[in-house]
Parts: structure tokens; sequence; C-alpha cells
């Protein structure tokens, strides 16, 4: 590490400064203007199937696993899949927990 020295003309933290602008007018909103052709579709995104899904992922730990991906607006389908994972995940614990115990046994055993 380097070797820290004080510096008696430290003022903290450089900011940069701040000058008034008299001709500021607030926030910018864009104008809204007429369009007699748009119709609002409540449908535009509803399919009865997606056939596949992609993730963008910049970084996953090793062996993570994207399953069961739900994409749905009906609150009662959330519902049952949230329980559905609550008690697949409970299981696949115990499973993972099962198998790292077999694991370290097995090399106590060897040992």
């Amino acid at each position: 590490k380097a070797k820290r020295i004080d510096n008696p003309e430290y003022k903290g933290e450089w900011k940069a400064k701040r000058i008034d602008n008299p001709e500021y007018k607030g926030e910018w909103v864009h104008p809204q203007i007429p369009n007699p052709e748009y119709e609002d579709d409540t449908e535009l995104y509803a399919y009865d199937s997606f056939g596949a899904i992609g993730f963008d992922l910049w970084q996953v730990k090793s062996g993570s696993i994207f399953d069961s991906v739900l994409i749905t607006d009906d609150a009662a389908k959330l519902e049952a899949a949230t329980a559905a994972f609550k008690v697949r995940a409970e299981g696949e614990a115990a499973a993972k927990k099962a198998a790292e115990d077999a694991e370290k046994a097995a090399k106590e055993a060897e040992e």
C-alpha cells in the first residue's frame, strides 16, 4: 500500500460549481400534439404462447439455472406459480443438503 501523506490544502471531495441560469424555465416537458389515427390497443403484447424467451445476462454464478419463467398479468396464476415454486425450491434445497452431506461423509470415510 502507498503511504498516505496529509494534504493541508484538501477541502473535501471536489464538486462542480453551480451558477445561476437566468433563462432556466424548469424541467422540459415535451409538447403533446393530437394524433387522430391513434387507437389504444390493450391486447398489443398479449400472446397465447411464447415460443422462446431470451435473457441477456452480464454475469451469472456458476451453476445458475433459469427455468419456469412466468409471464402473466393474472394475479391468481402468479399466486399459484409462487406457491408451486416455493415447494419445489424447498425440495431442491433438501436434495442439495443431502448430496452435500453424502459428499462430506464420503470424504471423511476416505480420510
